[in-house]
């Protein structure tokens, strides 16, 4: 497979495959295998969130329940470091 780049990415490239001593067509693999595991681990994150979910293995916390949680969390820390 044969990619191209603009000329402002393939000026990004070069450098950053001079600075690391890996060739350019390396370093491209590279990132885009760790790209691709990273979108593979990020989907399996949230089937299995929601599945959790669905199942009723977890319960949703309504958004001002969690700032509330938040705020009070936040508080107590102020008010232990005031100690």
């Amino acid at each position: 497979m044969e990619v191209h780049f603009p000329p402002e990415v393939q000026t990004k490239l070069e450098p950053m495959a001079r600075d690391t001593g890996c060739p350019s067509d390396e370093l491209v693999e590279n990132v885009v295998t760790d790209f691709f595991d990273e979108i593979a681990f990020t989907r399996e994150t949230l089937d299995r969130r929601y599945d959790d979910l669905e199942s009723g293995r977890v319960k949703l916390i309504p958004g001002d329940e969690v700032f509330a949680r938040l705020r009070a969390r936040s508080a107590a820390r102020r008010a232990q470091h005031r100690q």
